[in-house]
């Protein structure tokens, strides 16, 4: 038998494909970390796609869970995750830590989008229910936001940005959007892709 229309050529290196819905294990974790932090008392809140997913952003999860806490309280953190079973892992990024549980990933960002995470940040946060478990997720405006300021020539993808911007267009202060980065070129490029896509509106010509 032929094996070769189902088997690579020998030396061929093929990327490992991710599982279509991740949702529910992304989650547990989710809801896991959650219930670890605000038992210990620790300020943060929920960020990045399972937060646009608490808002109402259609999609599945793929990749892992993200939240948002201040530099000062990483240690108590890492910590009060530890007592719980969640291992710390190794990451060369300079503006978050990492973790896992029951297979999962954990980001703790301390830098979103080449700002610090605040006490007000954290404080604007409304307490929403993810599956069924309340706790602190990004407004809608600050989960843009942030994800605009990390956008770069080397990670510009659009189209993950999209269906946040348009399902939550109407809760988004697009004023603020535009002030904070009408002079960076990568968000003010997707701000005009919305312009000609119609989910904003235009913006005035200067007078």
């Amino acid at each position: 038998m032929n094996d070769d229309a189902t088997n690579p050529p020998a030396g061929t290196v093929t990327a490992p494909s991710l599982p279509t819905d991740h949702t529910q294990a992304i989650l547990q974790t989710t809801k896991r970390v959650a219930a670890v932090l605000k038992a210990a008392g620790l300020p943060f809140a929920l960020t990045g796609s399972v937060a646009a997913y608490a808002h109402g952003v259609p999609g599945s999860l793929q990749h892992d869970t993200d939240f948002c806490v201040r530099r000062e309280d990483v240690e108590a953190v890492l910590a009060a995750l530890a007592a719980d079973g969640v291992e710390a892992v190794p990451a060369p990024e300079d503006w978050l830590v990492k973790a896992r549980a029951d297979g999962e990933d954990i980001d703790l960002i301390f830098e979103l989008g080449r700002r610090p995470v605040t006490g007000e940040l954290l404080r604007s946060a409304p307490v929403l229910p993810v599956d069924s478990v309340r706790m602190p997720v990004l407004p809608p405006t600050d989960l843009l936001s942030t994800l605009l300021g990390a956008l770069t020539e080397q990670h510009c993808d659009f189209g993950a940005l999209l269906p946040l911007a348009r399902t939550l267009r109407e809760r988004i202060d697009w004023s603020l959007i535009r002030d904070r980065y009408q002079s960076e070129p990568m968000p003010d490029a997707f701000l005009y892709l919305l312009e000609r896509l119609g989910v904003v509106d235009p913006r005035e010509a200067p007078s």
